[in-house]
């Protein structure tokens, strides 16, 4: 009976110009990178137990069952993982090193500290993507890294940088899969300055320190995060919107747009066919915020579909990469991977299932009533069943089945870590 539902399902879309087949090989081929601070809400493995340092992140909620260790870490992302149809990716941060017990500084990092994240990945098929982590650190204290007035503390940071590019290069060449790394800093002031224009001028020439070294972007291209504000930056961001863009069109950097990082009334869509115009790619950081940089969990909503149709529209896809960036300890962390993930799918599969021949045709005919009319008949096509044909395919569970493998793995394995 399903496959008789997507046949049909199938035949309306073709009815309209638009291949089903081809749709569900692009969806199957276009990975998602999974963050893996969800899983234990941005604490990292570098002084287990500590509490976070400097830097502006945090996550809500006690939830129980939080992973406690990079061997649970990566079970529970194992177990996500099953959940989920198609293509993934890690997406690990510097913090998250495997050290052995040993302390070793941020500056010193190499790559004998992630071979074993490395080693997983290539046990699960999966690429990695990287960040560099400038918070939760002595040395972020007083809001400032990259911009520090301190030329020491500035230099610290520069190692590190230099260190995860490196890091990230090994990754991608060992795993044959191109690295990401993403650049975001934590600095600004929680009050009005003096000075904007000096730490601007102070990042920069770090950031150029960071990236001097040429590294083969068959195995790593960088890219760089702008943010509104934070917590402990509310009124100035060193690196703002516009510092990176600028920054990203002069240096030929990657752009990262994090669906939180601007103001509520912005419209992130409306910003990817203008920045790709400049830089020669984007990394979508999906997220969702709730009145500020709250990162919810992605759920199937206006502005995640609206940044998918963009990138899919403006056929941006082979230069985009995306990425989950969340953190909700208020309900089960594996649930939370699971619904933002297929959520964030979701939204690329209704993008890439528009009447996109059809639409062209009658916008460039000027013929906006019927652009309308089927901008709106696409609304109510029959996409779940494309879906959930796409969840068989890649042996996931459809519809909410997997929840139920959810509760399991947090009977069997989550309530023991209380």
């Amino acid at each position: 009976m399903s496959t008789s539902f997507f046949t049909q399902a199938s035949e309306r879309y073709a009815a309209l110009g638009v291949d089903v087949e081809a749709v569900l090989a692009t969806l199957a081929a276009t990975p998602i990178s999974l963050h893996c601070w969800q899983g234990d809400d941005v604490g990292g493995f570098e002084k287990p137990g500590a509490g976070l340092s400097g830097g502006g992140i945090q996550a809500t909620g006690n939830y129980p069952g939080k992973a406690r260790s990079i061997a649970e870490l990566r079970a529970d992302l194992e177990q996500a993982a099953r959940l989920i149809p198609g293509r993934k990716r890690l997406n690990l941060h510097a913090l998250y090193a495997d050290l052995g017990g040993k302390k070793v500084e941020r500056s010193e990092y190499d790559v004998t500290h992630f071979q074993s994240w490395i080693d997983w990945c290539k046990a699960q098929g999966w690429g990695m993507d990287f960040n560099p982590s400038f918070f939760s650190h002595p040395l972020a204290n007083d809001g400032f890294t990259l911009s520090s007035a301190d030329a020491g503390i500035r230099d610290y940071w520069i190692a590190h940088g230099v260190a995860c590019r490196r890091i990230a290069a090994a990754a991608g060449r060992q795993l044959g899969s191109r690295a990401v790394t993403n650049v975001w800093i934590p600095d600004g002031y929680k009050d009005t300055p003096f000075d904007r224009k000096g730490p601007r001028e102070r990042l920069a020439s770090a950031l150029d320190k960071v990236f001097a070294e040429k590294i083969d972007e068959a195995h790593n291209v960088d890219a760089v995060e702008a943010k509104l504000f934070g917590i402990g930056s509310e009124s100035y961001v060193v690196g703002s919107h516009e510092f990176y863009l600028g920054y990203a069109v002069t240096r030929k950097k990657w752009l990262c747009l994090d669906a939180g990082h601007f103001h509520p009334t912005e419209t992130l869509a409306d910003k990817i066919s203008s920045v790709l115009q400049y830089v020669p790619g984007l990394l979508l950081h999906v997220s969702r915020g709730v009145r500020w940089d709250s990162d919810h969990v992605v759920i199937l909503d206006d502005p995640t579909k609206a940044v998918m149709e963009e990138v899919v529209r403006g056929g941006f896809l082979p230069r985009t990469a995306i990425g989950l960036d969340f953190f909700d300890a208020s309900i089960n962390r594996i649930a939370a991977w699971t619904i933002g993930t297929r959520s964030a799918q979701k939204s690329l599969l209704l993008a890439l299932l528009e009447p996109a021949k059809k639409l062209r045709e009658t916008e460039a005919a000027g013929d906006h009533t019927s652009r309308l009319v089927w901008q709106e008949e696409a609304k109510t096509l029959p996409f779940g069943e494309v879906w959930d044909e796409f969840c068989r395919r890649q042996n996931a569970p459809v519809g909410a089945a997997w929840l139920g493998e959810v509760k399991a793995y947090e009977k069997a394995v989550l309530s023991v870590r209380r």
